[in-house]
């Protein structure tokens, strides 16, 4: 596992420099977030906490789609992301969450937008209020796995172009299921401790790579991405399994719990 972890992040690294990254897009992230002020700063409002308490519906229906971090690689039962977040948010609305994990290991971005294309999941994307979406990395490993790397680098422009559209269509086909569901993306996040060579290089580039999620979800008035570079990164390596990329017990409740602190502060904001 340890060599997949260097092969995703020397893939990056590689094809982001050969085509031409070379500015950091923090800034571009940093004007999205700014769209979603706290609440506490405009009380004409609704936090995501507060609309889904307010609800009529006793109950919340939250599918989960996407790859090992949805399905649960490196937690126990019943300590997966899907599963303490749904039931965290039991508490904060004291509603019934009924939840559907639907991850599925290695999966890419293009796998799983032709499952959704496909209607795979449209009974339960109809039925959703809040639907939690990660996706992404694979789309990296399997470059980097599939060919030599002057080929991958060649690639990589098409590569970053696909995962966009992909997250796109995705977000469009659940829109027109249904216009009324959350949808909650996931950051990708370093696995890399400071000490590590790539370190430094991978915590610049991979903003460039979640710029793609931010510009998908601000398309949508009813989107929220989950900073999970927040609670996963060199300073909280604690929070990783022993395979150093999935996220452990502990890592996956510190994601749980920034869904609901980001759901409690921040509004649904207006279609742009």
């Amino acid at each position: 596992m340890k060599s997949i972890k260097y092969l995703f992040v020397l893939g990056l690294f590689l094809c982001i420099t050969a085509a031409g990254w070379l500015f950091y897009p923090q800034y571009q992230i940093h004007k999205l977030k700014s769209q979603t002020v706290e609440v506490n700063t405009d009380p004409n409002k609704v936090s995501f906490l507060n609309y889904f308490r307010h609800e009529k519906a006793r109950q919340i229906y939250h599918l989960a789609i996407g790859d090992s971090v949805i399905h649960g690689v490196g937690a126990e039962q019943h300590e997966d992301l899907v599963y303490q977040f749904s039931n965290k948010l039991a508490l904060q609305t004291q509603k019934r969450i009924l939840f559907q994990n639907e991850g599925i290991n290695g999966i890419t971005s293009s796998e799983l937008n032709s499952l959704v294309q496909s209607g795979r999941f449209d009974v339960e994307i109809k039925k959703s209020d809040i639907i939690t979406i990660n996706v992404g990395g694979n789309d990296i490993l399997h470059i980097v796995n599939n060919s030599n790397i002057y080929n991958a680098i060649q690639k990589f422009d098409q590569l970053e172009s696909n995962f966009s559209n992909n997250l796109s269509g995705m977000a469009a086909r659940i829109h027109q299921l249904n216009p009324k569901a959350t949808i909650v993306f996931l950051e990708l996040y370093n696995p890399l401790s400071p000490s590590d060579q790539f370190y430094s290089i991978a915590d610049k580039l991979l903003p460039k790579w979640n710029l793609n999620i931010y510009e998908v979800a601000n398309r949508y008035s009813s989107s929220i991405v989950v900073e999970t570079t927040k609670v996963i990164n060199g300073e909280k390596l604690k929070n990783l399994s022993s395979d150093g990329v999935h996220p452990n017990s502990d890592g996956y409740t510190a994601i749980s719990e920034q869904m609901i602190y980001q759901f409690k502060h921040q509004y649904r904001k207006e279609s742009v």
